[in-house]
């Protein structure tokens, strides 16, 4: 068992942070002043086998992650910064993976946070009377993005698979937990409460797994990793695996927690906005759980050394920043995402075509698995260009409905909000979200901030930085965008449109 412990190692001038992301790995090289001196990235296959159905082979995951390594350590901000002496940690969260405890080998392919397949099982479950319980204990909803249910489908439909984990030859754990696996040779099997969170297995009143919830979903308890604070050292890199470094693995996180982190949002009430392959919205809320009853998640934000826990409300989005990718490689109607931009700008609105990405259901505050995408108000006047903006408004109006509910439901002040990612680089969307919730939206001078975050934990978890209020004076904004006169037709358009995207998987099946 890892003994958990913070210490300080004078000599660390660079800390590096793994970010395992939906659709890739980044590798970042960050300095002692907050600064991303280097950077590696490498893609992963995405796999579709059924209709809502998506799955990622694990071991091209650890493959990603060595050669966004290997980019970072073949660069020259090695010699200019120095080696890397600790290690952080961010991944995709409610990913499910199962290994093999000797040989580290993918028991089956990963079941990613999009998978819809067990919308029936959640269902079921609800029709039981069980959501609200496990709502009291997780912070969370029965649905499919969850990790939970997608353990529950292995168990009932591979069950030769699940004989490994009731033999305990087969571990479980999320993407962090896999990786960190790997990176120590299966010496150490952990994840930290940011992840557990959102299994649907966890207590967030008492920060522990939970036998209640593991037995609901028939899961061994004993097959789950050790939950460890999110930053302090609890295991060390095997050099003969991990790019020759051995170094002390001291922060840990989900995505979205980390780039709360990296936003440096440390106060209650501090908020930001992630747009990646889906769009998300937190809220410190301290160290009170903050309940919604209007499509918001309770949730964990991280858990400090000595186990006390940091919440936070959240509203999740599961497509946004993979609409503009469908765009891309679905639809072929741009190259790059940079080209939405002037695509956007090219046109003085949409002329009324709006654009539902529900590509993997609907996510905060409407939660229908069975939703699906759908492009409206089409005519033969409509263009490339009437789309791609259609798009970058549809992820607008999906953060405005998650941020009103926070602020007329929860109650939560939101002075501004703070984002990143890769959309932040587009002036049009940052200035019609401002508009669209009506607070200033600011955006990071560092996009990357999930894997800033985890750099910041395992820095602030061997004592590089001192404190987190030293942590926080890092933090620099690229451009504050007020806001204008919001369009209310549109939105108005808009929530008509998702309205009608409900129930579409189970209405043409019928």
């Amino acid at each position: 068992m890892p003994t958990l412990q913070v210490v300080t190692i004078v000599t660390c001038m660079t800390i590096l942070a793994i970010d395992a992301g939906t659709t890739g790995v980044t590798a970042l090289l960050v300095s002692k002043d907050a600064r991303v001196v280097a950077r590696g990235y490498s893609e992963f296959e995405q796999r579709f086998p059924a209709d809502g159905w998506v799955e990622h082979d694990p071991n091209e995951i650890w493959a990603a992650t060595l050669t966004a390594l290997e980019e970072v350590l073949a660069s020259d901000a090695i010699t200019e910064h120095g080696a890397p002496t600790c290690l952080g940690i961010t991944d995709q969260r409610e990913t499910i993976v199962l290994w093999d405890r000797e040989t580290l080998g993918s028991a089956r392919m990963a079941i990613v946070w999009q998978d819809r397949r067990t919308a029936g099982l959640c269902d079921q479950l609800k029709a039981d009377g069980h959501e609200a319980r496990v709502t009291e204990l997780t912070g969370l909803r029965l649905d499919p993005y969850f990790s939970g249910t997608k353990l529950a489908w292995i168990a009932k439909q591979e069950p030769n698979v699940w004989a490994g984990v009731k033999e305990g030859r087969t571990a479980i754990g999320t993407i962090d937990s896999y990786l960190i696996a790997r990176m120590t040779r299966g010496v150490t099997h952990v994840t930290d409460a940011s992840n557990a969170c959102r299994t649907l297995l966890f207590d967030i009143n008492t920060g522990e797994w939970s036998q209640e919830l593991c037995d609901l979903f028939g899961v061994p308890i004993e097959s789950l990793p050790e939950v460890v604070p999110s930053y302090g050292v609890v295991g060390t890199t095997d050099p003969d695996v991990f790019g020759g470094l051995e170094i002390p693995i001291a922060g840990i996180a989900g995505d979205q927690q980390a780039a709360l982190f990296g936003q440096a949002g440390f106060l209650t009430g501090s908020s930001k906005c992630t747009y990646g392959t889906g769009s998300f919205v937190l809220v410190n809320t301290g160290d009170k759980i903050v309940r919604s009853d209007a499509g918001l998640l309770s949730t964990v934000a991280w858990m400090n050394p000595d186990r006390s826990l940091t919440y936070a409300l959240e509203g999740a989005i599961f497509v946004t920043g993979s609409a503009v990718q469908w765009l891309r490689d679905g639809l072929e109607i741009i190259d790059d995402a940079k080209e939405t931009e002037a695509l956007a700008l090219s046109v003085p609105n949409s002329a009324g075509v709006v654009f539902v990405p529900a590509l993997t259901g609907l996510g905060a505050p409407d939660w229908d698995p069975n939703a699906r995408g759908a492009i409206f108000g089409l005519t033969r006047g409509a263009t490339r260009a009437h789309i791609v903006r259609a798009t970058l408004e549809a992820i607008a109006f999906e953060v405005r409905d998650v941020v009103d509910v926070m602020v007329n439901e929860a109650n939560v002040e939101l002075p501004r909000l703070t984002v990143d990612g890769g959309a932040a680089a587009n002036n049009f969307l940052c200035q019609i979200q401002a508009d669209q919730i009506r607070v200033p939206v600011a955006r990071s001078e560092i996009l990357e901030t999930t894997g800033l975050g985890a750099a910041f934990l395992a820095g602030l978890g061997t004592g590089v930085w001192a404190s987190k209020e030293e942590l926080a004076a890092t933090w620099r904004s690229d451009r504050t965008f007020e806001p204008q006169p919001r369009d209310e037709q549109s939105h108005r358009r808009w929530r008509v449109a998702v309205e009608r995207t409900k129930g579409w998987a189970t209405a043409v099946s019928k």
